[in-house]
């Protein structure tokens, strides 16, 4: 089972190092390290691209979003999969699984989840296919938590809307949302048993990633140099 587990952080790196927005950007000729806040990430795409080509820049900005979420749900997903196959096998079978001894050994596949996600936030961050510059994390964090706690996300999501079309800040939104994911996560936990305590962990562990990794936007925020996005008319 260590093997799992390592596999999935291996696997969920590769994942998350694949520089979607980088090679999006590049496709219509910019490179995205050169521009704006000189960030890969989905929010910097759509603005730089916005402005250059219009409509189609912002359509290119969701798509980096898409695919950056899709990295850590593909990360997650597989091993939590296999996760909750053997949990349901054990129940099924009156607590025994075949070719499982303990309930220990099907629990490490949640582990093999959580360091599939991590894994692949490491790698949106620091990618070794652009010399280990990388994204902020929030749609790769995002795509890997719709699988881990659809429930957590969908209010930490509600939350980031609420913020950002009363402050038009991506940054603020995504901070704040991402430092809720504790409190929806431990919440959820305490109503329904799910889910189970390893992911309220990795949830306050990766809001406090996900802010580092906004330290820059904080001091712009407290400033009141950070860029927003303008209202529509």
């Amino acid at each position: 089972m260590l093997i799992s587990i390592i596999s999935a952080v291996v696997i969920g790196y590769f994942l998350g190092a694949l520089p979607f927005g980088f090679l999006v950007a590049r496709s219509k000729g910019i490179n995205i390290f050169e521009h704006g806040s000189k960030n890969p990430g989905a929010t910097n795409v759509k603005r730089v691209l916005g402005e250059k080509f219009g409509a189609s820049g912002k359509r290119a900005g969701n798509l980096v979003f898409a695919l950056d979420a899709l990295k850590g749900a593909v990360a997650a997903g597989w091993p939590y999969a296999v996760f909750l196959c053997q949990m349901l096998k054990y129940r099924l079978r009156g607590g025994v699984v075949a070719g499982v001894n303990e309930p220990f050994e099907t629990i490490l596949w949640l582990w093999a989840a959580i360091a599939g996600l991590v894994g692949a936030l490491l790698g949106h961050s620091f990618s070794c296919f652009t010399r280990f510059k990388g994204g902020k994390g929030i749609a790769t964090g995002a795509g890997g938590f719709l699988v881990l706690m659809p429930l957590s996300i969908a209010l930490a999501a509600s939350l980031w809307v609420g913020v950002f079309k009363t402050s038009r800040y991506v940054s603020l939104a995504s901070i704040l949302a991402a430092l809720s994911l504790p409190v929806t996560s431990f919440v959820t936990a305490r109503l329904w048993g799910f889910p189970p305590v390893q992911i309220v962990w990795l949830s306050a562990a990766i809001g406090m990633f996900v802010t580092y990794r906004h330290r820059a936007n904080i001091v712009r925020l407290l400033n009141g140099t950070e860029n927003r996005f303008a209202r529509k008319s």
